[in-house]
C-alpha cells in the first residue's frame, strides 16, 4: 500500500478543512477504447442466513410444514387427540399427524402454526391453503376447518378469516381452499380443527394431513411454489449481472452430512428432505434452534429467479471438505480423495441439470418440474471459504473431469476467508496452478481496509485468473457494526476500484442479501424484512447506483495524473455506456466539506461536444452513522436532480459535491 497515499486519505477522513481552494480537476479520457466491463460485473450473492428462505424470499408461511424437524411438532401447538405418524405418502418426508376424536363432544382437536415470527397477512389479498390429507376412518367425507386467527384480537372472535376442506378419500390426495383476509396482520396464527358438526356422533373418525402449506397467491410471477413478491422485487431492481447461490457456509455444512445437497432440493416439493442449516447454532449469543431448510427454494427455484431477474446463475457445489472453521482438522471431517467421487458426480450432475437436453438422466428432472429448455448455465463455484493444501488437491480432480466433460464451463475457485496474508498467496498460486477462470475473494473489513484499498486490484497481474469479489461489505469498529450510511460510502468508494479494473475484476456482490429482523445472526446485510415489509439499506442503493449504470467499457480518470484513489477524498470510476451512449462517472467525496470538481473530457473527436444535461444522483446524510430502518425505510435515498447544458464549457463540467456524498453523473454523447 502507498504510505503516503494512504495518510492523505486519512487525513480527508479525520479533517474538517476547506477543501473549496484545491483544484479538483477530473480527466477523463473520453478517446481511450476502454475495459470492457463483463455484464457479470455487478451481482448478487444469496445465502440462507437470517431466515432468508424460509421466513423470507421463500413465500412459504408455515414452519415445519411436513412434521420433519428434529422435534416433529416444532412450530406447531397440538390440541386434543393429535399423534405424530412415520408411514406417510413421502418416502423423504415420512412423517405427518393422525387428528382424532378428542374424547368427548365438547371437547377440540386441532392444531395451531406459529409461523416463522408469527405469520404476516395483508388486507385484500388471497392465500392459499393446500394439504395432502386422507380419511383414517370408514366416513365417506371429513370436513377440517381452516383459520387465520389473531389470539390476542379484543374482538369477539380470534379468527378473522376461515374456510372448509372436505376430505373425501381415504387414499391420499391434495386439497386446496383460499382465504381473503380482510385484515392486514403481522402476527397472525394458523390453525386446523377437526369439525365439531360431526365429531360428537362418529367418535372414532380420523384425518390424516401432511405437507400443511399457507402461500400467497400473489408471488414473484405469479409461481404457485413461489417467492415473496417485494423481497423478490428488491432484490430484481438491482438489475444484477451475476446470482450466486446457494451459499456460502452452508455449501460446507458443520459435517458433510449437513452440507447443502442439491438433489434434495429437486423434484416435487412435498418429497423434498429437510435440512437443519448450521445457522441455527453457529452463534450461541444468537442461536435459533429452530431454523431449519425445507428446500422448498431449491436448486430449479434458484436458476428460474436468475433466468427472471436476467443474471447469470452461479451454483456453489461442495468439494467434499466442512466447514474449517467448525471442525478440527483431526476430526476427520472431510471426504478422502478416495472417497471424492460421489462429490465430483454432484457437480457433473449439476451442470447436466442446468444444460442438458430434456432426455438426460437430470435435464429430464428439469423438464419435468416445467422447463424443458435448458437454462445455459456458464460458471460453477467449487468449494466456499477452504484453505490449506486439502483444498487445492480435492479442486484438481474437479477442474480434471469438468474440463474433460463441459470444458466450456467457467470454475471458480476461492482465495479463502482472509482477503490477504499466506494462506491467500498460496491460494492464488495454486488456483494459477490448476487454471480455474476465477477466484473468489472474500473481504469483511473494517473502515481502514475499504478507505485504502480502491487500488487493490491495480496493480494485479493481467494474465490468469480473474477475480470474483464475492463477499465483501463493511463492518465498522467500535460498535459500528451495523447499516449505516457510513459503511456505505465507503463501500462505494472502494467500488470505484473495481471498474476501474473491470479487466481482471469480473464479478462482484455484496454479502449477506437479506435479513428478517427478528431472525439475523450476521449483519450488516443488504435488505432487511419482516413479515409484512422491506427495508433497503444504504448499502442497498450503493449496490444500485453502480448495477443499473454499469457501462461497457471502463475508461482512464485521472486527478492530478493518477487514478482518483483517494487525493483530497476523493475517489472515482468513469464508464462509457456503447450501447445507451452515455459516460457515466461515480465520485465519492469522503471529505466532511463540500468540493468543487470539474470533469474534463479529453480525446472526443472535433464533432464531439459535450452540452447535454446531466444526471446528477446523490446519496448523502448528515449524519454518518444514520440508516434507513422499517420505521423509516427512506431515511437516506439517492436524489436525482439535473444539471442543465449552460454548466459546460469546452467539454468540462464545472460544479460542487457536498461532503460524505457519493454521486453519479450521467450524459448521453
Amino acid at each position: 500500500m502507498n504510505a503516503r497515499r494512504t495518510i492523505a486519505a486519512l487525513a480527508a477522513m479525520l479533517t474538517c478543512f476547506s477543501m473549496a481552494a484545491q483544484p479538483n480537476t477530473l480527466v477523463i479520457d473520453a478517446g481511450s477504447k476502454g475495459i470492457p466491463i463483463q455484464e457479470t460485473m455487478f451481482g448478487l450473492f444469496y445465502e440462507d442466513i437470517n431466515f432468508a428462505a424460509d421466513g423470507g424470499l421463500y413465500a412459504e408461511l408455515i414452519k415445519n410444514r411436513s412434521f420433519e424437524f428434529d422435534n416433529p411438532l416444532a412450530g406447531w401447538d397440538i390440541i386434543g387427540n393429535v399423534k405424530v405418524m412415520e408411514d406417510g405418502p413421502f418416502t423423504k418426508n415420512p412423517h405427518y399427524l393422525r387428528l382424532g376424536y378428542p374424547g368427548h363432544p365438547s371437547m377440540l382437536t386441532a392444531i395451531c402454526n406459529e409461523g416463522f415470527f408469527g405469520i404476516g397477512v395483508k388486507a385484500g389479498c388471497e392465500y392459499r391453503v393446500s394439504v395432502w390429507a386422507r380419511n383414517a376412518g370408514d366416513r365417506a367425507a371429513e370436513q377440517i376447518g381452516v383459520q387465520l386467527c389473531l389470539p390476542s384480537t379484543m374482538g369477539e372472535e380470534q379468527a378473522f378469516c376461515q374456510g372448509v376442506i372436505t376430505v373425501d378419500s381415504p387414499e391420499w390426495k391434495k386439497y386446496e381452499v383460499m382465504l381473503t383476509s380482510p385484515l392486514t396482520v403481522e402476527k397472525a396464527e394458523f390453525r386446523m380443527m377437526l369439525m365439531r358438526e360431526w365429531r360428537a356422533n362418529t367418535p372414532g373418525q380420523a384425518v390424516d394431513l401432511e405437507h400443511i402449506s399457507l402461500f400467497p397467491v400473489e408471488t414473484f410471477r405469479g409461481d404457485e411454489n413461489g417467492l415473496r413478491k417485494d423481497i423478490a422485487e428488491a432484490i430484481a431492481a438491482l438489475e444484477p449481472g451475476v446470482f450466486r447461490f446457494p451459499g456460502g457456509c452452508i455449501v460446507e455444512g458443520t459435517n458433510l452430512e449437513t452440507r447443502y445437497q442439491w438433489k434434495n432440493s429437486v423434484g416435487p416439493v412435498e418429497n423434498r428432505p429437510i435440512n437443519k442449516t448450521r445457522w441455527s447454532y453457529t452463534f450461541p449469543h444468537r442461536m435459533f434452534p429452530d431454523y431449519y431448510q425445507s428446500y422448498g427454494l431449491g436448486f430449479y427455484e434458484y436458476f428460474r429467479f436468475a433466468e427472471e431477474i436476467g443474471a447469470e446463475p452461479l451454483p456453489v457445489v461442495s468439494c467434499g471438505i466442512a466447514c474449517q472453521f467448525e471442525n478440527e482438522p483431526h476430526w476427520h471431517s472431510d471426504a478422502s480423495l478416495d472417497e471424492l467421487q460421489p462429490f465430483v458426480d454432484d457437480a457433473l450432475d449439476l451442470i447436466e441439470f442446468a444444460n442438458g437436453p430434456a432426455d438426460s438422466e437430470w435435464g429430464r428432472v428439469r423438464a419435468e418440474m416445467g422447463h424443458p429448455e435448458p437454462f445455459n448455465l456458464k460458471y460453477i463455484g467449487i468449494g466456499n471459504e477452504q484453505w490449506g493444501e486439502g483444498y487445492p488437491q480435492r479442486l484438481e480432480v474437479f477442474v480434471k473431469a469438468i474440463r474433460e466433460k463441459y470444458p466450456e464451463i467457467g470454475i471458480i475457485g476461492s482465495s479463502g476467508p482472509y482477503k490477504d496474508g499466506e494462506d491467500f498467496e498460496y491460494l492464488w498460486k495454486e488456483m494459477r496452478r490448476l487454471g480455474v477462470d476465477l477466484v473468489d475473494e472474500h473481504y469483511y473489513a473494517n473502515e481502514d481496509f475499504f478507505i485504502n484499498n480502491a487500488d487493490r486490484y491495480d496493480d494485479y497481474p493481467r494474465t490468469g485468473p480473474k477475480v470474483f469479489a464475492g463477499e465483501y461489505a463493511c463492518h465498522g469498529v467500535d460498535g459500528h457494526k451495523w447499516n449505516h450510511f457510513n459503511a456505505s460510502l465507503l463501500e462505494a468508494a472502494f467500488m470505484t476500484g473495481l471498474e476501474r479494473n473491470a479487466d481482471i475484476v469480473h464479478m462482484a456482490s455484496y454479502a449477506p442479501l437479506l435479513a428478517h429482523v427478528e431472525g439475523w445472526q450476521w449483519r450488516p446485510d443488504m435488505i432487511w424484512f419482516d413479515n409484512l415489509d422491506v427495508m433497503l439499506s444504504c448499502s442497498y442503493h450503493v449496490q444500485k447506483m453502480y448495477s443499473t449504470n454499469c457501462g461497457t467499457h471502463s475508461i482512464p480518470i485521472t486527478l492530478d495524473g493518477a487514478n482518483v484513489t483517494g487525493q483530497r477524498g476523493l475517489y472515482a470510476s468513469a464508464v462509457r455506456n456503447e450501447v445507451k451512449k452515455q459516460y457515466i462517472i461515480k465520485v465519492a467525496n469522503l471529505a466532511y466539506e463540500a468540493q468543487e470538481i470539474s470533469l474534463q473530457f479529453k480525446g472526443l473527436s472535433r464533432k464531439e461536444t459535450l452540452d447535454c444535461p446531466v444526471t446528477f444522483t446523490v446519496l448523502h446524510s448528515d449524519d454518518p452513522y444514520a440508516e434507513n430502518t422499517l420505521e423509516n425505510p427512506n431515511a437516506i435515498v439517492p436524489v436525482a436532480s439535473v444539471i442543465e447544458p449552460s454548466s459546460w464549457h469546452k467539454n468540462t463540467l464545472t460544479t460542487s459535491i457536498g461532503p460524505r456524498t457519493f454521486v453519479v453523473f450521467t450524459m448521453e454523447y
